[in-house]
């Protein structure tokens, strides 16, 4: 599979590729994420931060499963509880895609079914 990304100008801050070009591969839907308990089973609420990365992590282990990585996603959908964690989600979201970032966009929902929940991550990825 051959993937390419626009790069754009200011996006490159916002952490997100304004478009995701892949020719060929296997495409996986990722439904919506979470991460309000860690792997351990432990309350993250009220921890946006700590949120944010353990749902980065389930995805992760969801794409594992699909024979696939974080690297392969090519598109993002980010709900968030609260606009104000847009910025903090950016910083994490570069943290761990580095320079290829997905395209993406981020919604602010009134709430979850989960009133702890902060954000929910859904996505597509694309394997060779």
């Amino acid at each position: 599979m051959k993937k390419s990304f626009v790069r754009g100008t200011w996006q490159k801050a916002r952490a997100y590729s304004p478009a995701v070009i892949t020719e060929g591969g296997k495409v996986i839907w990722i439904a919506g994420h979470t991460g309000q308990r860690d792997s351990a089973g432990n309350s993250l609420a009220g921890d946006f931060d700590a949120q944010t990365r353990q749902t980065f992590k389930n995805i992760e282990a969801t794409l594992t499963e699909a024979r696939a990585s974080l690297k392969d996603m090519v598109t993002m959908t980010v709900f968030l509880i609260d606009a104000r964690y847009t910025t903090r989600m950016t910083q994490i979201r570069a943290e761990i895609f580095g320079e290829d970032f997905p395209a993406s966009a981020a919604i602010t929902v009134r709430g979850f079914a989960d009133p702890s929940m902060l954000i929910e991550i859904q996505g597509i990825a694309v394997v060779g």
